[in-house]
């Protein structure tokens, strides 16, 4: 098993390296000089940035930039690739993202996290880390990220809410906790998150569920667990998120 304390990045643009952390690991905030692109084969992460958090479920990526400080904490046992790739590189994206991975990007990491570290750059190894490149590109985004604002008051609300997403409070309830009028707090909640409370708790409730989903919970389960009324009201919400059912989500 390689890891990155193996060997010297600077070597090749794109290095990659498998990592396994026990349940409730957690790596403080921290940055890299390169982007960061990890898959999980195993396992439930996440990911929280100065901004933003996200959940990395299983068999999906999430790209972090060079430079963007970035805090991980693993939900279970988790087992993970991940490239580090150089800055340097074209085109590479500068924002945060959790993305779908096809089978052809994924037999890609996998080729790649099995080159040796001074593999041939102009060579059949070079080639693929370029189609990789370009794949990732491709790959869509998954609604797995919620962003975090600035204002104190709110952030203790969400806090609140991503402590735990089934709580039933409505948005005057919440306007009240922060100590404001519902159309200040609705305002600026949107401003700064770029959405409305409704639809960021959503988000945070689908982040929820993807870790118990992953961790085994039933579907029944989870839907109480993340706040809605009946598993069949919480499948068609996920299933109008991703486009399929929990149960063949997880499965992969």
């Amino acid at each position: 098993m390689k890891h990155s304390s193996d060997y010297p990045l600077e070597i090749r643009p794109v290095m990659g390296f498998e990592d396994d952390y026990p349940a409730g690991f957690v790596d403080p905030l921290h940055s890299h000089e390169r982007a960061q692109l990890s898959y999980a084969n195993s396992g439930v992460m996440l990911f929280v940035t100065e901004r933003s958090s996200f959940v990395l479920p299983p068999r999906r990526a999430i790209w972090v930039p060079a430079g963007m400080q970035h805090k991980a904490i693993c939900r279970g046992p988790v087992n993970i690739h991940t490239l580090f790739i150089d800055p340097e590189i074209e085109s590479l994206p500068h924002e945060c993202r959790v993305f779908e991975v096809s089978p052809l990007v994924r037999a890609l990491i996998q080729e790649v996290f099995g080159f040796e570290p001074a593999y041939d750059e102009e060579g059949r190894e070079g080639r693929i880390v370029r189609l990789l490149l370009e794949e990732i590109e491709r790959m869509p985004n998954i609604p797995v990220m919620a962003r975090m604002p600035e204002d104190r008051r709110l952030l203790r609300v969400c806090q609140m809410i991503l402590d735990n997403p089934a709580d039933p409070r409505d948005i005057d309830d919440w306007a009240g906790i922060a100590s404001m009028g519902r159309r200040t707090f609705t305002r600026l909640f949107k401003q700064q998150t770029g959405m409305g409370l409704a639809t960021w708790r959503q988000q945070v409730r689908l982040m929820e569920a993807l870790s118990l989903l992953a961790s085994g919970t039933s579907i029944t389960n989870v839907a109480y667990d993340v706040g809605y009324e009946s598993p069949s009201a919480f499948t068609a919400m996920f299933h109008r998120s991703f486009g399929r059912p929990p149960s063949h989500y997880v499965a992969g």
